[in-house]
């Protein structure tokens, strides 16, 4: 039987459970969501904004403008700028309507799952922002000026294998600047990394290297032809350990030879300018290493003369696998929580090249929101209250009391107050349960006493403290 019509009998043969949301077309299922993806609630939603908003003003005060762009891209848009890793995560659409008319049997049972996706899918979930950010510069070049200078806060999707602060579905809060080759670029986002965490009260340190110095490292071994298996395989050293790392390489075919003269550079130790001064004599014979080790050090002696925070140091494991790198490459880490790098970029020169518009210098950085949300949960971080608070409750009795709260709230909201009215005369209890229960620091209870002073009667639900006020002596949120 083709592998296709076996899938489709398999479906038939699923079992239901049945469901607390009863019976479905003589169906019952258990309601789930796929894995890798999250709920989240009114709460965990106040505690994402407040990640969102700050990266925004942050993003705002050094000039950068928000776009957004589809959550699907063409895939011909997508495949090829990930890497062969990359291009295996991506999430594919399968063509509207009959999507297997245009394929024969023979290609069904060749089961050649290349040439059938590219038959039966011509589009992709976004795996990043940045791909999709250079398709953006170079089909609206006429309409923006170059520097440009964009943020951009949406979800993206990868077919990754769910685990600990990795999700198949997750926010990223990128900011780009492309049309400029000036690293005073890389410098603003360091500080903007150092400002976003300053205001996030996460102790981070920021990760430095730079792909021209990774390249004349497998020029000087030899394996030129090899930096991208080279670079793959360094970017899992936190998580695989030298000894993997040097597996993979191998398994790639670097040589023996090339793979013990990259183990004592991996291992260089001292100061950012000590690294830097032994890898010019390393590098020596390597032009574009010695232009990598000169950009770091131009970006240190910047960051020499601004007051940062964060520790921004140069590792030489760092690689970032993204093809597209080529120049400062970038991951930031938080130092109380164990967890992948919560923020990382780098400068790509002609990303937009593959899109017919050559010569176009680029450089970038992405928050992660999901592992942010994270470590702020891991550390309990979030301010007592959220912008999204309700404020005030007012308590319903009756219809009087109810027609005397209405233009209080009305007016209070004017003022920029979160307000909400209890909708139904319930008891008490139940009605002070619904403030405690959604942490509103304030209720106003209205009686017949209240409505003849045009006063209502302000319970602080922190301290209990209870006391008659008007409409002007209520907190200011």
């Amino acid at each position: 039987m083709p592998f296709y019509l076996l899938f489709i009998q398999n479906l038939s043969l699923l079992t239901y459970q049945k469901s607390p949301l009863g019976d479905l077309g003589g169906l019952s299922m258990k309601p789930s969501i796929p894995k890798g993806t999250r709920d989240f609630t009114p709460q965990e939603m106040a505690n994402r904004n407040y990640i969102f908003n700050t990266i925004k003003d942050v993003f705002r005060l050094y000039g950068f403008q928000q776009i957004e762009t589809p959550a699907m891209e063409n895939l011909s848009t997508l495949m090829g700028k990930y890497g062969e890793e990359g291009d295996k995560l991506l999430f594919k659409i399968l063509n509207s309507g009959d999507f297997l008319s245009g394929v024969s049997d023979v290609e069904l049972e060749e089961r050649n799952s290349n040439r059938l996706t590219s038959k039966i899918s011509e589009k992709g979930l976004r795996y990043d922002l940045t791909v999709p950010f250079a398709r953006f510069v170079v089909q609206n070049r006429d309409k923006i000026t170059f520097p440009f200078k964009r943020y951009q806060i949406q979800p993206v999707w990868r077919a990754d294998r769910p685990q600990k602060g990795r999700y198949r579905e997750f926010y990223q809060c990128d900011v780009d600047v492309v049309g400029s080759d000036s690293l005073i670029n890389e410098l603003e986002l360091i500080q903007i990394v150092d400002e976003v965490y300053r205001r996030l009260n996460i102790n981070v340190v920021v990760k430095i290297n730079n792909r021209k110095i990774l390249s004349g490292i497998a020029e000087i071994v030899g394996e030129t032809e090899r930096i991208t298996d080279i670079t793959v395989a360094i970017d899992k050293m936190d998580k695989i350990g030298l000894e993997n790392v040097n597996k993979e390489l191998f398994e790639k075919g670097i040589s023996t030879e090339a793979i013990g003269k990259i183990q004592p550079i991996l291992k260089l130790s001292g100061t950012n300018q000590e690294k830097l001064n032994q890898l010019k004599t390393i590098l020596a014979s390597s032009e574009i290493g010695l232009k990598g080790v000169e950009e770091l050090e131009i970006i240190f002696n910047l960051c020499k003369s601004l007051k940062l925070q964060t520790t921004v140091e140069l590792d030489l494991t760092l690689a970032r696998g993204l093809n597209y790198y080529t120049g400062a490459i970038f991951e930031v880490k938080a130092l109380d929580v164990e967890i992948g790098s919560i923020t990382g970029g780098g400068r790509y020169d002609n990303l937009t090249g593959v899109f017919g518009m050559p010569g176009v210098s680029g450089v970038g950085i992405s928050f992660g929101a999901d592992r942010i949300h994270d470590v702020l949960n891991q550390l309990n971080l979030y301010p007592e209250t959220s912008e999204e608070q309700t404020q005030i409750l007012f308590v319903s009795f009756g219809e009087k009391e109810l027609a005397y709260c209405l233009p209080w709230a009305s007016e209070l909201r004017k003022r920029g107050m979160n307000v909400e009215i209890y909708p139904e005369p319930v008891k008490m209890k139940k009605q002070m349960s619904y403030a405690d229960s959604k942490k509103i620091p304030f209720v106003a209870i209205v009686g017949e006493t209240e409505m003849k002073e045009n006063k209502v009667m302000l319970k602080n639900m922190k301290t209990g403290e209870q006391k008659l006020v008007g409409i002007d002596e209520i907190p200011a949120p």
